[in-house]
């Protein structure tokens, strides 16, 4: 396939949080993904007071502006920094507390309750701990995870969401052969095989 050249690619939960740690972030947006509201209505569909996922969320800005329309926010993210970053550039007072389930996980949530993020491999997470969602913002996350282990990540996510859930999907087109990613290629084939 064409991006065969990076099937065999793997990056390390030490490499992204080392990526968090030099400040290597070029993935970071400071302003809101314009997809994001374009296709808004999309993902809210006329409704409101939704549970929004954001995998791999970073500090993703976003998260703060659904959350102050009235939805709750859950994101996962492995760097704590990241997290940490999220709520004091937002000003946002949190508590932290262990996960139970997941051996030296933390989850940050808003003093306000409609921000929840937890700290932790992605791959940790199920519906028992975070519940479902009526929605998905993946505007890094599929193009991040190594190519190996998109089955395993959209089995999870698939999940995670509710029957009548929005997902919003961002990816990137480019030559695989010219790049080694992140971000990776991900064919639209791939995409309906996965998520169908």
């Amino acid at each position: 396939s064409d991006a065969g050249s990076q099937k065999e690619r793997v990056v390390t939960e030490e490499e992204w949080l080392q990526k968090w740690e030099m400040g290597n972030i070029g993935f970071h947006k400071e302003q809101g993904h314009p997809l994001l509201q374009k296709y808004l209505d999309v993902l809210l569909n006329g409704r409101s007071g939704l549970r929004i996922f954001f995998p791999l969320c970073g500090k993703a800005v976003e998260m703060k502006w659904l959350a102050d329309m009235g939805h709750s926010i859950v994101g996962v993210e492995i760097s704590e920094q990241a997290v940490k970053e999220f709520f004091s550039e937002h000003s946002l007072p949190y508590c932290e507390e262990p996960v139970p389930e997941i051996s030296g996980a933390k989850m940050f949530q808003s003093t306000s309750g409609n921000i929840s993020l937890y700290c932790c491999s992605i791959y940790d997470l199920s519906s028992s701990i975070v519940g479902k969602f009526d929605g998905v913002w993946d505007r890094g996350a599929l193009v991040a995870v190594n190519p190996r282990d998109r089955q395993r990540y959209a089995s999870l996510v698939i999940n995670l969401v509710e029957k009548n859930s929005s997902y919003l999907l961002v990816t990137v087109s480019y030559d695989p052969t010219k790049h080694k990613g992140p971000p990776f290629y991900v064919p639209e084939s791939e995409i309906q095989s996965l998520f169908g």
